[in-house]
């Protein structure tokens, strides 16, 4: 199952909108919290006071941990949402409930579920889905409250039946695999996933991914194979940011999956996308592209090779530390530093890696393992020569 927890407290709590404009820039941020303080103050309108809040929240995130004004603006913001939350304010309970398991009220950056999860349940309450949603998460994974599978399924049916596209998504997977103790039922479950696909946004894209690998595997009686239509879900997914879809395109579009044609231009268009998002075996895919470049598409470049292997190797892949070993013990794309090449030969070795075990020994043992014929690298097997 797609890991739905892959959403970041970050994404739940950007309300960058309501940051001054450029024009703001006349004057400063205490300043325009004054005045827009004394506003919120002159009205009983929760709505308003709400996003004095939040504003106040986005004043204080860039500010370093070390700085008063910083926990004098979270403080501030504090208070005003738990007195929203006191007069039933739903919007007021969902973020100061997110505030808390996001860690951002915490000054040893520890994420506080027991606060915030009575919280997600008092704004359910009101029929608030993304609230619901977080309940049932809270439920399923016992944060902030014992484990109850019951008590989750309940409150993603909530969610759900208020179209939370993650809430529908997770109905969807668990009748398709019988999971939280729901009997197995494919044909409700799918029904649950193609409502979610319908729904998708950017932060909850999970189901056209999932609806596309059903497509591609096909259920008995339930879900007819259509790689065509497996193809255009996992674009779909993709166009929304959604890493793993546009990271198995780009190896569809380089290999001929799923009845693809070869494309490199589309194969790396959707590397790329998923690059973006971090996925590591992504970077490491656009690292063999830029090693060979492509007629017309994208001009050969060992800098951005190495750039790219350096990402993977980053994020913790074997072939990747293993490629940026091989590419400094080469100097290929960056300074040659066999010191450097050894230090990763021996991460990539301590992951796994065999090859970067043979790198070590043959330079303990002081052979020269350069081939005089250049170098061969494939992104599948990372063999670099």
């Amino acid at each position: 199952m797609l890991d739905i927890r892959t959403i970041t407290s970050d994404q739940l709590l950007d309300h960058s909108h309501l940051k001054p404009g450029v024009r703001a820039s006349l004057l400063s941020y205490p300043q325009t919290i004054n005045m827009y303080r004394q506003n919120a103050k002159k009205t009983n309108n929760n709505d308003i006071q709400c996003d004095f809040a939040i504003f106040m929240v986005e004043a204080a995130k860039p500010l370093e941990n070390t700085d008063t004004t910083r926990w004098e603006y979270l403080g501030e913001a504090e208070k005003l949402l738990r007195q929203l939350a006191a007069r039933g304010h739903a919007e007021s309970q969902y973020y100061l409930g997110n505030l808390y398991a996001a860690s951002l009220l915490n000054k040893k950056a520890k994420n506080e579920y027991d606060k915030a999860f009575p919280l997600f349940v008092q704004a359910s309450k009101h029929h608030h889905a993304d609230a619901s949603f977080r309940a049932a998460k809270c439920y399923e994974d016992g944060l902030g409250t014992r484990k109850d599978a019951a008590k989750a399924v309940q409150f993603y049916r909530k969610a759900a039946a208020l179209s939370h596209p993650g809430a529908m998504y997770r109905l969807g997977v668990a009748q398709v695999n019988g999971e939280l103790s729901i009997s197995k039922n494919a044909r409700d479950g799918v029904k649950w996933l193609k409502r979610a696909a319908e729904s998708a946004t950017a932060e909850y894209p999970h189901a056209l991914h999932e609806l596309a690998f059903l497509h591609e595997k096909g259920i008995d009686n339930v879900v007819f194979v259509d790689v065509e239509y497996a193809v255009s879900l996992y674009a779909q997914a993709a166009e929304l940011g959604y890493a793993p879809s546009a990271y198995y395109l780009g190896e569809c579009y380089e290999y001929g999956k799923l009845n693809c044609r070869m494309d490199p231009a589309l194969s790396i268009h959707y590397y790329t996308i998923a690059a973006q998002q971090g996925h590591r075996e992504a970077c490491f895919s656009l690292t063999a592209w830029y090693l060979v470049g492509s007629a017309d598409v994208l001009p050969q470049s060992d800098e951005q090779a190495y750039v790219w292997a350096r990402r993977a190797a980053d994020k913790g892949l074997a072939k990747g530390e293993y490629a940026v070993g091989y590419f400094t013990e080469m100097g290929i794309g960056t300074v040659a530093n066999l010191e450097e090449a050894l230090q990763w030969y021996k991460r990539a070795a301590n992951n796994g890696d065999k090859r970067a075990i043979q790198r070590i020994q043959g330079m303990a043992e002081g052979k020269n393992n350069k081939s005089p014929s250049g170098r061969k690298f494939a992104s599948g097997s990372c063999t670099v020569m």
